[in-house]
């Protein structure tokens, strides 16, 4: 699948969990309007079916659902831009400037746990500090 027909539709089912769903719903219509704009108003209202599906399922925690509709939005994104090429530079815009400034930050953990660590040791002591997994094996040698 085309690189930038997932990260569209990634960034469109973020962005339909969003208060500004329907500045989303609109630029992906956009794209329809351009090439094929007797299905933009079919397109539309798919999209506000959509929003419902994707609200229910993150009520109910089920994420193979939103998956799915990801999925699917990524095929049709897919499809459009197999349809007509020159729509590539402006889904790319779409993306940059209309989808991802409406997604939520990402929350710190997805780029890992901050970790300070400190250690005074004195004498014969031995310290070892990991921020992940540690093997310690024989006489205080970590790997």
């Amino acid at each position: 699948m085309d690189p930038l027909a997932l990260a569209a539709g990634t960034a469109l089912i973020g962005a339909m969990a969003t208060d500004a769903w329907q500045q989303a719903r609109e630029a992906v219509v956009s794209l329809w309007q351009r090439v094929h704009p007797e299905r933009a108003d079919t397109v539309r209202a798919e999209l506000g079916e959509v929003r419902t599906e994707l609200l229910a399922a993150r009520a109910a925690g089920d994420e193979e659902a939103e998956e799915g509709l990801a999925v699917d939005w990524r095929r049709r994104l897919q499809r459009l831009l197999a349809s007509d090429p020159s729509l590539t530079a402006e889904l790319r815009r779409i993306i940059d400037e209309e989808l991802s400034p409406l997604l939520p930050p990402a929350p710190a953990a997805a780029a890992g746990p901050v970790i300070t660590m400190r250690a005074n040791a004195s004498g014969n002591s031995t310290v070892i500090q990991a921020g992940h997994d540690a093997h310690v094996t024989g006489h205080g040698t970590a790997r």
